[in-house]
């Protein structure tokens, strides 16, 4: 398996691929990928490596060296290689032009110049790509504290509409009326970046969940992330029902 087997036309298995979303989305809270079923089938593709330098859709070669620095400082290198070794940016690039719709296309890629324009505003006037380390997590971190108060408030607003559907006359429903409020002074409060409007059941989703979901499965169905982060046996192989254990081991990576 080559770095980003995905991307570099090493054909994959449906099954590795979904299993492979599939465990990403549950170190994500098991939510539903941007994109869903067709980053599976976009991962089985055949593809020819993404030279360096080159650009990918409407990325262009700085679009990408920005996605790898906002990878690598959400998987920064430690005792293994961090996402950006893996070549994480250009697997970002490569599933959004790929997998998802126009919408979520220009919510992302509005996404990056909106990142950009903060990490300006927060850091007299550096960009990210001249930021610090310091200041890059920092400012991460309030978009990670963002998109995580949106999407709780998203999932208010699901909750509420069922509750109003199933009967919008019962205490509960007025309880719940009361509720999505909260949630929605709730997200203000930690939006620091970029303030967003009232939220509904129907908000797109937030531009750095989408940064987040791929840069997780770029980089843990690399090559980098499958064999190093994780411990990798190819398969065939011998299936073991009960092996021992050692605090602090890394977790098995699915067989590809």
């Amino acid at each position: 398996m080559s770095d980003n087997d995905t991307i570099a036309g090493v054909e994959a298995t449906t099954i590795s691929r979904r299993e492979a979303v599939r465990r990403v989305g549950a170190l994500l809270g098991g939510i539903t990928f941007v994109g869903g079923s067709s980053l599976i089938a976009a991962c089985q593709k055949e593809r020819t490596a993404v030279p360096a330098g080159a650009a990918v859709g409407e990325f262009t070669p700085d679009d990408i060296a920005l996605l790898d620095e906002i990878a690598d400082t959400i998987l920064p290198e430690t005792k293994t290689p961090g996402a950006k070794a893996a070549k994480t940016g250009a697997f970002m690039a490569l599933m959004v032009t790929d997998t998802y719709d126009p919408k979520d296309q220009k919510i992302f890629r509005d996404g990056m110049r909106t990142l950009d324009d903060a990490s300006k505003k927060a850091n007299n006037n550096a960009s990210f790509m001249t930021a610090t380390p310091a200041q890059r997590l920092a400012l991460l971190e309030t978009l990670d504290r963002e998109q995580k108060a949106q999407a709780d408030a998203k999932d208010a607003a699901a909750k509420q509409t069922k509750s109003k559907a199933d009967d919008a006359k019962t205490t509960e429903g007025k309880k719940a009326d009361k509720f999505l409020p909260d949630q929605r002074k709730e997200a203000a409060a930690a939006a620091d970046v970029n303030p967003a409007p009232a939220i509904t059941a129907d908000t797109p989703t937030h531009y750095f969940r989408m940064m987040k979901e791929l840069t997780l499965l770029g980089y843990f169905t690399s090559e980098i992330g499958m064999t190093k982060a994780q411990r990798y046996i190819e398969s065939p192989g011998r299936f073991d029902p009960c092996v021992p254990y050692t605090p602090g081991e890394t977790a098995w990576a699915g067989h590809a």
